[in-house]
């Protein structure tokens, strides 16, 4: 449908155009929140590879110039060019800035199907060995090097990541099995705190399998490390005393967040899908994925207070759970640090009806095509604003979008999908001005 279409869910003059780059990558498949501005005012990403010959390539966009930079393919920064490995051909994590250096981490890209779901690989392929497990890196802002931290034990991808600035500690959940990993800037030192969710995505579905957090918040103040479990429970973890334990008298087991089996795929169930550490108010928001509800979670008065429906105006409207059954990843404070930007999903309609899509699946994925748009929410004024659905200047709309980085100058920026020589790729592309500004 294009979006002049007279039986779209809009009027045709409100919408947001994108504009869409091709860094050169012609493999670059979806990738999931690795995007980030820097302080040098540049926006870092990384484009997701499936290939067993190509790892994840991360690139910079210059906005000054207008234009993308290759910065380095992640197997051969992690030292296994050569290696005949599965690559590493994932980011699955934000960049994390602490005094001039960008800290992220890696994931694997290729899988094996095993009892119908996408597993880690357990058997070789084409004369490469199994997957050596993800990274954490270092990239030096000034000197364009890598520092290569640690890998992750057991061949285990990083697919959720942290940083406490202050303290210099990086927090990492390993996948599928979900471990807890914390590692101290300062000594070098790492710890595997255990298992955080039954056996991860690793478990048997219907016993112990468990959709892993990804997003995870530090409270600045005293340094306690905070994430989600698919049942709802709320757990903390002490890096002094290296104690992962339950939170008590607070859970995400709320009504107005739907109703979830944790021992079933094909949702985050309870977790909340994005969460971010707000200083002003010593509370943490967050958002939960399939109802789209914003929430102020205070970590010390063992409090959980819903905030507002935070999804698009139409998706209000319909009073339906977006397509996504995950939820969206493009969730983060922008350069005032008080206006929450979201991306997420609109209902399409044709003739009149809202399109729907399939009502299972076997993992979190698109059930339907949505139309993307942009939220906003000002946090002190309690404002919440819908900008509209974006389109490309054709009128094609961007896909699988989970992703989200707001430049110095207010554009927002994301990774999406689109054709690009006759092939479906994924992405950079920019909304310029989206509020107004000229």
């Amino acid at each position: 449908m294009h979006r002049n279409d007279p039986d779209s869910e809009i009027s045709p003059s409100h919408f947001l155009t994108a504009k869409h780059y091709y860094s050169g990558f012609d493999l670059a498949h979806d990738t999931y929140n690795a995007i980030s501005a820097a302080s040098d005012g540049k926006i870092y990403y990384v484009l997701s590879s499936e290939s067993y010959e190509r790892g994840g390539q991360m690139y910079v966009y210059e906005p000054e110039t207008d234009q993308t930079r290759f910065i380095a393919d992640l197997t051969e920064v992690c030292g296994e060019k050569g290696l005949q490995a599965i690559p590493q051909g994932k980011s699955h994590v934000r960049f994390y800035e602490r005094h001039g250096k960008l800290y992220f981490a890696t994931h694997i890209g290729v899988y094996e199907l095993i009892d119908g779901m996408e597993r880690l690989p357990q058997n070789s392929t084409d004369g490469y060995t199994l997957y050596p497990g993800g990274h954490m890196l270092a990239y030096d802002l000034a000197t364009g090097q890598f520092e290569d931290l640690i890998t992750a034990p057991d061949g285990e991808g990083l697919i959720t990541m942290t940083l406490d600035r202050d303290r210099g500690h990086i927090y990492a959940l390993t996948w599928p099995m979900g471990y807890l990993l914390h590692y101290d800037l300062q000594t070098g030192k790492l710890i595997n705190a255990g298992l955080t969710c039954g056996r991860g995505e690793a478990g048997t579905v219907g016993d112990d399998y468990r959709v892993i957090c990804r997003s995870m918040f530090v409270d600045a103040r005293d340094g306690l490390l905070y994430l989600s479990t698919a049942e709802g429970d709320v757990l903390t973890y002490q890096p002094d005393s290296g104690v992962l334990e339950k939170v008590a008298g607070i859970d995400l087991r709320l009504d107005y967040f739907g109703r979830y089996d944790p021992t079933r795929p094909g949702s985050m169930g309870y977790n909340w899908r994005k969460i971010f550490w707000y200083a002003p108010e010593g509370v943490a928001y967050g958002v939960h994925g399939n109802s789209g509800y914003l929430f102020r979670l205070d970590p010390r008065a063992r409090r959980l207070e819903l905030v507002e429906r935070i999804t698009s105006e139409p998706s209000k409207r319909s009073g339906m759970f977006d397509q996504f059954s995950y939820g969206y990843l493009g969730f983060q404070l922008g350069p005032d640090g008080q206006t929450i930007h979201y991306l997420t999903g609109g209902p399409i309609y044709e003739k009149g009806r809202r399109v729907t899509g399939e009502e299972q699946i076997a993992r979190g994925a698109a059930r339907g095509l949505e139309n993307l748009h942009l939220i906003t929410y000002n946090i002190p004024e309690q404002c919440y604003q819908d900008h509209g659905p974006i389109f490309y200047a054709d009128g094609s709309r961007p896909t699988y979008v989970n992703s989200i980085a707001v430049g110095a100058d207010g554009a927002v920026y994301t990774l999406a999908r689109f054709e690009q020589d006759g092939r479906e790729i994924q992405d950079l592309i920019k909304i310029t001005h989206p509020f107004g500004t000229t």
